[in-house]
């Protein structure tokens, strides 16, 4: 948001310095993301296209860059009474492709992601929307705790393969079925064991980040060493 310390009046050269500071402390910055698309989806109610959320993905794709980051987390609508599935997926892939010389002249990819935005409900339709997109710079972003509520993670890892362009672990009870169902990771049901098995399978060398919600108000430094711990136990399956 505007108030955020990366908004969309941020230059290359005030993401460069935060680069610096991450580059100095370790952390490393594979992939980018934003919440503004929820506000500013791409595709608007009725099937119109939203120039402002274009903005927001375009300005991803160059931040991403200036960052040292190969993919930016993209997320073209969700579907409402208003914006029907159908038209929802013809838009979608009318934008998407409109980015596509951005993502080109960048180097990023733009990494598509399901977010309980009703949109791509299965493997099957992500793969296909990804193919349909046409470009080597358009893949999936994918997040294992997603999915959980209505599949099988290590299904859609298979079957979506080397559309993958990068991971989040999160971690998700079923019998909440809620935002609250979202817990730290190893205390949900993702079968990490298939995952792990999965990501091997269609060798998957890309980034794997933890996504954590909600953060910890008092504690927040324990919430970044319990993550580091399980992150350690899932990627030593």
């Amino acid at each position: 948001g505007p108030g955020a310390e990366i908004n969309m009046k941020t230059t290359a050269a005030e993401i460069k310095a935060i680069k610096q500071m991450a580059d100095k402390i370790g952390l490393q910055t594979p992939t980018f993301a934003t919440g503004l698309y929820w506000s500013q989806p791409m595709v608007l109610d009725g099937g119109k296209i939203n120039k402002v959320g274009l903005d927001i993905c375009k300005k991803s794709l160059q931040l991403a860059k200036a960052i040292g980051a190969t993919t930016a987390l993209t997320i073209p609508c969700t579907v409402t009474p208003d914006l029907p599935y159908d038209l929802a997926w013809e838009k979608s892939l009318e934008v998407i492709k409109k980015m596509v010389p951005e993502a080109e002249k960048t180097g990023v990819t733009i990494g598509i992601e399901y977010v309980w935005n009703k949109f791509l409900l299965s493997p099957l339709e992500f793969r296909n929307f990804v193919d349909a997109c046409g470009s080597p710079m358009v893949k999936a972003y994918f997040d294992v705790g997603n999915v959980l509520a209505s599949g099988y993670p290590d299904q859609w890892i298979r079957i979506l393969g080397d559309r993958i362009s990068a991971v989040h672990f999160k971690d998700f009870k079923r019998s909440i079925a809620d935002l609250d169902g979202f817990v730290d990771l190893l205390e949900g049901d993702v079968p990490w064991d298939a995952v792990m098995k999965a990501l091997k399978a269609i060798k998957y060398k890309g980034a794997v980040t933890a996504e954590m919600m909600p953060p910890y108000q008092c504690f927040p430094e324990y919430l970044i060493q319990a993550t580091s711990g399980a992150m350690d136990k899932i990627l030593g399956l």
